[in-house]
C-alpha cells in the first residue's frame, strides 16, 4: 500500500476541528436506531462516530480496494461485523437492502469540488435515502478572493527584501496553481465570491495584488460548518493559490476571472490542474 495514502489519513484524523465538526453534525443527525451510509469511508472515522451517537447500522462504502482492506481489518479488530457492512466499489452504483436515515461523507479537496462530492451524494441519496433523511454535508461552496500575502509564499517575490528586489523571480514562474498553508493571514483585497466559470472580484481595499485564493466552506448541520480558510493549526487542507504578477490595485478596480476546470473525472481530482485566466479592469476604465 502506498505509504502516502496512510499518511494522508493520519493527517486527516489528527485535524481536530475537522473531526469535532463532523462529531457535532452526526450528533444532530443520528438518533438511536438510525441507519447511516458513510461514502468514501476510508479508515471508518465517520462510521465510528455514527455508532458512537447511536446508529444501529452503518453501510461503509469505499472505492479504493487498498483502503477497503484497511477498513475491513478495523471492523474485525473492533468486532463490528454486525454493526458495519463494508462495501468496496463506486457508491453511485450501490443499491442497499434498506433505506438509510443519514448519509455522511468527507470528500472535500483543497479547492472543494475536486471529487464531485455533492453530485455523488445526490446519486446515492436518490437510491438509498429515506424521503426525510439527512445528508452531511448539506452544502459545499467554493469561493475566490484577491489577496496580498503577508511576507510569505508567492508574496516573497516582491520589491522589498531588506532593501533589495526579488521581483525578477516572477519572470521565471509558469502560470500554475499552488497549494499553501498560511503562517500569517493574507490581506483580503476583495470580498470572497462564490466560484462560477466567469466571475469578477471587485477590489475593496488598495494593496499589492499577488494572487487569487480559492477555498471551500462545507455546511454540515445547523450551526456547524467547516472551512480551510482562515487556516488553523493542524488543518489538513491547504488553500488553493493562483499566483499573479504583483500589481498595485485600488478600491474600485476589478479582477475578472475565467475558471478552467480540468476535463475528465480523473484530472479534475488533481487540484493543481485547475487554472484561471485573470485580467484587471481599472475603476476609471469600466
Amino acid at each position: 500500500m502506498d505509504p502516502l495514502v496512510l499518511l494522508m489519513h493520519q493527517v486527516m484524523l489528527s485535524d481536530r476541528p475537522r473531526m469535532n465538526a463532523y462529531d457535532q453534525a452526526l450528533k444532530q443527525a443520528v438518533e438511536p436506531g438510525s441507519v447511516v451510509i458513510d461514502v468514501g469511508a476510508g479508515t471508518l472515522a465517520l462510521s465510528l462516530l455514527a455508532l458512537k451517537h447511536g446508529a444501529e447500522h452503518v453501510y461503509a462504502i469505499e472505492a479504493d480496494p487498498d483502503m477497503a482492506a484497511v477498513a475491513e481489518r478495523i471492523v474485525a479488530t473492533n468486532d463490528l461485523k454486525e454493526q458495519i457492512t463494508l462495501i468496496q466499489g463506486d457508491a453511485r452504483a450501490v443499491k442497499l437492502p434498506r433505506r438509510a436515515d443519514v448519509i455522511v461523507s468527507e470528500m472535500m479537496g483543497n479547492l472543494g469540488p475536486e471529487e464531485n462530492m455533492m453530485r455523488v451524494l445526490d446519486s446515492v441519496a436518490r437510491k438509498n435515502l429515506r424521503p426525510d433523511g439527512r445528508i452531511i454535508p448539506r452544502g459545499l461552496t467554493t469561493t475566490l478572493a484577491a489577496i496580498q500575502f503577508d511576507g510569505e509564499g508567492w508574496g516573497m517575490w516582491g520589491q522589498d527584501f531588506h532593501g533589495f528586489r526579488l521581483d525578477a523571480v516572477q519572470e521565471f514562474a509558469e502560470p500554475h496553481a499552488q497549494l499553501h498553508f498560511f503562517q500569517r493571514e493574507p490581506l483580503l483585497l476583495s470580498d470572497a465570491v462564490p466560484m462560477t466559470d466567469r466571475m469578477s472580484l471587485p477590489i475593496t481595499r488598495a494593496g499589492d495584488l499577488q494572487a487569487v485564493m480559492g477555498f471551500f466552506t462545507a455546511d454540515l448541520a445547523d450551526g456547524v460548518s467547516l472551512s480551510n480558510f482562515p487556516s488553523y493549526q493542524g488543518c489538513n487542507w491547504a488553500v488553493w493559490i493562483w499566483p499573479l504578477r504583483h500589481t498595485r490595485v485600488a478600491d474600485g478596480d476589478e479582477v475578472r476571472v475565467t475558471v478552467h476546470r480540468p476535463s475528465g473525472s480523473a484530472r479534475s481530482r488533481v487540484v493543481t490542474d485547475w487554472r484561471l485566466d485573470c485580467a484587471i479592469a481599472r475603476g476609471g476604465d469600466r
